[in-house]
């Protein structure tokens, strides 16, 4: 096969992060040994959003035709961009959910080759059916006349959290208490740094900037302090979402392709749950919403149409701009195949100031 100049410059992986972003570093040109025809061994962080992924069997093979073993290890994506703890073990690559971590990532002195994104998952609110049905009735939820999928006024929503309404306030009777949703650590989880940013936004009927941010980023905050216990891990989190059910956690943020991928990984027990009688999974697209992006450095591999379609067809993850790459009514109502309202996220430093304010 031959090989490009610009592939043999890249390499594989950049070190990088969406809604989901990801994006990898290398040092000392390990692929160099993988098109020599020595499998090349990769250590590094990635999100826990993309375990199961690299995991995947089909997908391991597929980076072996590549001469490429990847030895993944989970960190929150903030966190492998700024913590000396998980740096200081000199990663070959990282790869966080979203590109805004690209900057983090060079304000502490990681050296980057280059980026690139090469998946994506916008950044959804995971409910129940009870949930939705009420925050039909209240119009806080309404369905996307193309594709049908269900949109969150997630501006509305948060404007309830913050005047302390009631789930019953909201037409949601089968829940008790203060109206409630909850994201990750934004300090150490990608997923909740980017609905930080796109709750600081909406609060500021804006993309947040520095001025923003000063009259704002108390609701903000306002927000992430209702929450209570936070986890570290988007992974850890839909978890929960999916052992605690609508009474333990009624509203949880994470990213489209955690639900699509459970569905996928088990389609008799998908069956089973919509059968079922009790409360169904559900997805919410918040308008607007936040692309999680993850960016690579080695482009060719991870960006062939192979493996593009195999983190649609089994993983739920979008393509670089948001495409799909595959059949995307597999999951009837849960994956449209456009997002219709996307918001960018906040410069660097507009999320550093406001993470430092989130510092408990």
């Amino acid at each position: 096969m031959a090989l490009s100049r610009r592939a043999f410059g890249l390499g594989l992986l950049a070190a990088a992060a969406a809604g989901t972003g990801g994006y990898l570093t290398l040092k000392d040109r390990p692929e160099f040994r993988g098109y020599l025809g020595n499998r090349a061994h990769l250590f590094g962080f990635i999100g826990g959003e993309k375990q199961a992924f690299l995991a995947d069997p089909d997908v391991v093979g597929a980076l072996g035709g590549y001469g490429l073993e990847l030895d993944a290890r989970v960190a929150g994506s903030v966190e492998m961009v700024r913590e000396p703890a998980l740096l200081t073990q000199k990663p070959q690559f990282l790869w966080p959910s979203s590109s805004i971590m690209v900057d983090l990532a060079r304000k502490n002195g990681v050296s980057i080759r280059n980026d690139q994104v090469v998946l994506n998952s916008p950044i959804v609110v995971y409910t129940w059916g009870p949930v939705v049905e009420g925050l039909k009735k209240s119009g806080l939820v309404t369905v996307a006349a193309k594709g049908g999928y269900n949109q969150l006024d997630l501006k509305a929503l948060l404007d309830a959290i913050l005047a302390g309404k009631n789930w019953s306030d909201l037409g949601i009777s089968e829940l008790y208490g203060r109206t409630r949703i909850v994201s990750t650590d934004p300090n150490r989880s990608n997923s909740g740094f980017m609905f930080a940013g796109l709750v600081l936004s909406l609060m500021s009927g804006d993309v947040a900037t520095q001025e923003l941010l000063a009259r704002h980023g108390e609701e903000a905050k306002s927000i992430f302090r209702s929450m209570g216990l936070k986890s570290s891990s988007s992974g850890k989190l839909f978890d929960q979402y999916i052992a605690g059910g609508l009474g333990a956690e009624p509203m949880v943020v994470g990213y489209e392709n955690q639900l699509v991928e459970w569905a996928l990984a088990d389609p008799a027990r998908w069956q089973r749950v919509q059968a079922g009688a009790g409360a169904k999974p559900e997805i919410l697209y918040p308008r607007p919403t936040v692309y999680s992006s993850h960016p690579l450095i080695v482009i060719d591999a991870l960006t062939s149409p192979k493996l593009q379609q195999l983190a649609w067809s089994k993983h739920g993850f979008r393509g670089p701009l948001g495409t799909v790459a595959g059949d995307a009514d597999a999951i009837a109502g849960v994956r449209p195949a456009e997002i219709e309202a996307v918001l960018p996220m906040p410069s660097a430093d507009v999320m550093l100031s406001l993470l430092s304010q989130m510092e408990i």
